[in-house]
């Protein structure tokens, strides 16, 4: 597979937020005001960037509109996701919300012009299985909906709406811009949220504080501009389908660091589900009744 530079974008993006959860799961602050300050402090960082530097170009009032939407969906899905990181683990929380590809390829198929390839549907259910193989089927049997559960599904709702509207403003807006507008929609917003359900703003210890900076630079800054740019440059179902692979990251770095058990079965189904994210990279349309015809 050739590593073209939006690819090797988006491999960066998800080691830069594989972190994350690890960061979120230490409960150094509350979930909602962890988002808030991921928000806003990467929009402090990268505000004077883009004036002196002559980056940022106001778009058209409509995709400005839409540009803030896009925050406020994606402040929205970190928010869930950090309260059901803090109430299961960093392990299981990031596999739930990686349920997106299947809302990226359902919402692909009906509003977007470009549908998903075979490939998709194929890594997708190849994906899938290896991800219920790495979080257990007992879980999966005995299935328990609590907040948790069903804030990490929400969450995966959230982003999979994102990542297919940013996909159509990212083709009229360049990054930057983007991020830009998208990170001051995403700081209103949650300010707003944290002010009215009394969250604490301040009151934090020093290692509390460099851990929300911390998330602004390398969960945010880092992360989502190389992202943005992956999705600028590739389809929103592939680029969706290939963060599946930050929760095997994750499941690995919460293992050596919260101690979070890691069993042979994980490892098998991270390995299942990297191939089907691999299956979707393949060029070649794969069918099946070629496979099981004779030669």
């Amino acid at each position: 597979m050739k590593l073209t530079k939006p690819r090797l974008a988006l491999i960066c993006g998800i080691l830069c937020i594989s972190i994350f959860p690890i960061l979120v799961k230490l409960r150094l602050t509350p979930g909602l005001i962890s988002a808030f300050y991921r928000m806003f402090f990467a929009f402090v960082l990268l505000l004077p960037y883009v004036i002196f530097s002559n980056n940022f170009k106001l778009p058209t009032l409509k995709f400005t509109i839409l540009a803030a939407l896009c925050g406020v969906l994606f402040s929205s899905d970190v928010a869930v996701w950090n309260i059901a990181i803090q109430e299961s683990s960093a392990t299981q929380a990031s596999l739930l919300t990686n349920l997106s590809p299947v809302w990226v390829g359902i919402g692909s198929f009906l509003f977007l012009k470009s549908k998903p390839a075979t490939n998709f549907w194929i890594g997708t259910l190849v994906a899938l299985v290896g991800m219920i193989t790495l979080v257990g089927f007992e879980f999966f049997i005995d299935l328990n909906f609590d907040k948790a559960f069903l804030f990490a599904v929400l969450s995966g709702i959230f982003y999979s709406i994102y990542l297919l509207l940013s996909k159509n403003v990212l083709s009229e807006v360049d990054v930057l811009s983007f991020m830009t507008i998208s990170l001051f929609a995403s700081s209103i917003y949650l300010g707003i949220l944290c002010y009215s359900l009394n969250e604490p703003f301040t009151g934090f210890t020093n290692t509390g504080w460099f851990v929300l900076i911390l998330q602004a630079v390398i969960c945010q800054l880092c992360a989502w501009l190389s992202i943005s740019y992956a999705t600028q440059h590739m389809r929103a179902t592939r680029v969706s389908l290939s963060l599946l692979s930050q929760a095997v990251i994750t499941s690995i770095l919460a293992w050596l660091f919260l101690e979070e058990k890691i069993t042979l079965q994980m490892v098998f189904g991270g390995i299942v589900l990297l191939f089907g994210i691999r299956i979707t990279f393949y060029d070649k349309t794969i069918s099946l009744k070629r496979l099981f015809s004779k030669n």
